[in-house]
């Protein structure tokens, strides 16, 4: 279930809540592919099966920029934001990547609204966002995203 923001006040009555975990994605061989094919980054841990079968993890894993790709949509079934004339990805805080997404496995997202500040005609918001894999202990990805949320005036 989505929580709900409808304009500045909301978010910022927001800060330090967490806001709830996305449904789970899965993280094909074809995406993995594909994002290879447009990073141009075709590292055989990710996209050689036979050569990956031998390596540290026994198969592909996905790019960690292809998981963290997923931020936004994966965020977006967290949090909504109504009222809004334009959402612009501001940055990262800090991004990590603890553990690998082995090809074909499943990751969600689980965030909290770290922060909230009013900038011109919005809020910058930062999410601290956190991408688990099912069936994994420690998480795929640890990012804090800065987003500005701009509303009419």
């Amino acid at each position: 279930m989505s929580v709900v923001a409808r304009g500045p006040d909301d978010l910022h009555a927001l800060m330090g809540e967490h806001l709830g975990s996305s449904e789970w994605v899965e993280v094909t061989q074809e995406e993995i592919n594909g994002f290879a094919d447009l990073t141009g980054d075709h590292q055989w841990i990710h996209t050689d099966p036979v050569r990956a079968a031998s390596g540290p993890f026994g198969t592909t894993i996905a790019h960690g920029y292809l998981t963290l790709s997923l931020l936004i949509p994966l965020l977006e079934q967290v949090l909504v934001i109504e009222n809004r004339t334009s959402s612009l990805n501001y940055g990262l805080d800090k991004v990590r990547f603890p553990a690998p997404v082995p090809s074909g496995s499943r990751v969600r997202l689980t965030a909290t609204l770290g922060e909230a500040t009013d900038v011109e005609a919005g809020v910058q918001v930062k999410v601290d966002c956190v991408f688990e894999v099912e069936g994994q202990e420690r998480p795929a990805c640890v990012a804090r995203a800065v987003l500005r949320h701009h509303f009419a005036t």
